[in-house]
Order: C-alpha cells, then sequence, then structure tokens
C-alpha cells in the first residue's frame, strides 16, 4: 500500500481523489487545502485528515507519496521539498511554466530516488494510443504535418481565482487545454524546433475571451499547427497528415482513419477512467514495475515548445525552442 497525501482539493485534486478510489494500491489518508472550511465536506465524505500545511505532511513518516493540484508557480518549491523529504511525488501539468524549473524538479527528484510523475491523463486515451501506434507502425506512410485544437468552456464559470491570472495561466488557454495538445504532439513527433505563437484577446473577462494559435516546426521535419479557446464548448481534435493516409482523433474514443482510395473508417474505443489509469501508472513507477509512460525527455520538450509559444505571442516572432533540443 501507498499511504499518499494530496495538496490543492480544488475541482481537479477532488476528482484526482475520487479516480484513486479505483486503484487498490494507492490510499490517500490526508489533505493540505487552505481554504479549509470549504473542504470539510469533502474531507469527511472521503476520510482524509486536513493537514495544516504540505511541510507538516511531507514530516509524516506514515506518507510515502505527495499528489500536487496546487498552482503551477507551487510546483517547484513542492516538488523540490517533497524529494527531499523523500516522498515519491505526482504533479499536475503543466509541471512547470520554465523549462528550466522542471529540468531542476526531475534532477532533485532523480537525485532522491523517488519518482515524478506528471499528470497529463490525456496520454491514457485509448484514441491517442491508438493514434501514437499507427503512427509508429509506418503505416500512415512519411508524416508531413499536424493539426490540433483544444477548446474548453471550464472558463466560463471561473470568475476568479488563480487560473484566471497571467502569471499562473499565461497564454490565454494555452496553460489549461492548449498545452494538452501540444503534449500530444511530443508523444507523436518528438522535440519541437521553433514555435511562432499569437494570442489574439477579445475581452479581458471574467470570463476571458480569447484565442491561441500556434505554428510549430519540429526537430524531425513534421509541421503541426494548434489552436485552443477557452469560452467555446468542449471541442478535441488531433488529425496526423502522411503520405499514405491520415488519422483523426475526435475525442477520448474515436479515431477515423483515411487512406487514398477509400472510405474513412471510424473506431470507437471503450472508454476508460483516465485519472485512475495514469494514478495506476504512478503506483506501477513508484513500485518499480515500470516507467511513467510520460517521460522526463517529453515533459521537457513540451516545456521547451510551451515557453517559446508564450516569448512569441510577446514579441511576434518565431523562436526557436531550449538549445537541448536543437
Amino acid at each position: 500500500m501507498i499511504n499518499c497525501a494530496i495538496a490543492g482539493l480544488g475541482r481537479w485534486g477532488r476528482a484526482l481523489v475520487e479516480a484513486a478510489q479505483g486503484e487498490p494500491r494507492l490510499r490517500i489518508t490526508r489533505a493540505v487545502e487552505p481554504d479549509t472550511g470549504g473542504a470539510a465536506g469533502f474531507c469527511a465524505a472521503h476520510d482524509l485528515s486536513l493537514a495544516a500545511s504540505l511541510d507538516d505532511v511531507l514530516a509524516d513518516p506514515t506518507i510515502d507519496a505527495v499528489l500536487l493540484a496546487t498552482p503551477h508557480s507551487l510546483h517547484k518549491r513542492q516538488v523540490i521539498a517533497a524529494a527531499r523529504a523523500g516522498k515519491q511525488v505526482f504533479c499536475e501539468k503543466p509541471l512547470a511554466l520554465r523549462h528550466g524549473d522542471a529540468a531542476e524538479m526531475f534532477a532533485a527528484c532523480r537525485n532522491a530516488g523517488v519518482t515524478l510523475a506528471v499528470g497529463h491523463n490525456r496520454r491514457f486515451w485509448p484514441s491517442m494510443q491508438a493514434l501514437r501506434a499507427i503512427a509508429a507502425s509506418g503505416e500512415l506512410g512519411t508524416i508531413l504535418h499536424v493539426e490540433g485544437h483544444n477548446s474548453n468552456e471550464n472558463s466560463q464559470a471561473i470568475t476568479q481565482g488563480w487560473r484566471l491570472s497571467p502569471e499562473e495561466s499565461p497564454g490565454g488557454g494555452l496553460t489549461g487545454a492548449g498545452l494538452h495538445v501540444l503534449d500530444g504532439f511530443v508523444s507523436l513527433l518528438g522535440p519541437a524546433r521553433q514555435v511562432y505563437a499569437r494570442l489574439s484577446e477579445r475581452a479581458a473577462g471574467p470570463p476571458p475571451l480569447d484565442t491561441a494559435t500556434l505554428a510549430i516546426e519540429f526537430v524531425n521535419g513534421v509541421s503541426a499547427t494548434l489552436a485552443t479557446i477557452r469560452a467555446t464548448p468542449f471541442y478535441w481534435r488531433v488529425h496526423m497528415f502522411g503520405t499514405k493516409g491520415s488519422a483523426e482523433v475526435l475525442d477520448e474514443g474515436t479515431m477515423v482513419l483515411r487512406t487514398s482510395g477509400g472510405a474513412p473508417a471510424t473506431t470507437r474505443y471503450p472508454a476508460v477512467n483516465t485519472l485512475t489509469a495514469e494514478l495506476a501508472a504512478f503506483a506501477d513507477a513508484v513500485e518499480r514495475k515500470q516507467p511513467f509512460p510520460v517521460p522526463e525527455a517529453d515533459v521537457l520538450a513540451t516545456l521547451a515548445a510551451f515557453e517559446a509559444a508564450l516569448q512569441s505571442m510577446q514579441s511576434g516572432h518565431p523562436v526557436a525552442c531550449h538549445m537541448a533540443y536543437q
């Protein structure tokens, strides 16, 4: 049994607690949440004791791992503190807003001999797993281009808090929603070489009305475009184009395959609880059964492209990604 504490009991932190109930190797027993009054009922319902602080949890010898669903700017300090305390770490994406900070976190966990797993839960979508398999098989021929989109109207319900802060969530919808697509691109294509990005802001809100668009060149020569909108109903699309065909993922369980001379073939995959799946993968990594399936190199490559996108939005010019990926 891996005894865990969770920091952050907002919408996503609560979803992680409930998802962990489907993984018998993880038992969340303690929670850290500044809004103790708002969290009291949830903690009582899930048999969680509220801790005074994360430091209190890290000093508890009965806690083996911490799950972090906290504001992005807190991740670096929290991850490094957890590593120094010998705790295994699961941290929600984005791990950091800067590539260099993420590299420091991975180094701290590696030096401490603990796992650092980053919660890119859409890696566990059956449709995206199938797309990676098709891309790797060569069935699509030479990959030339990928298009991606993620819209998520959750921001319509957010009128205050850190998720609306340009410091915590820069780049419009890129941090909260678009980063899922960017990580999907990296999982398919590897690191990016250059990003040209634009943030178009219609109204500051709340809720904010903006669009983020990216044109990306990958090291392997593939081009890509990405768009994300915070204020429209949920929509997901990752469409990979090759010389022999294309494959388009439309949601968690739907993929459309197109080949020359043939009718489009739609495949639908059984639904899975992706949060439970990623927590099961975290347990596997803690038990040293297999590495967490979102490797450090991919996390850093995604953040290198993300950081370049933010710089491009400011400068209005294409920006090369971190030199480690040239």
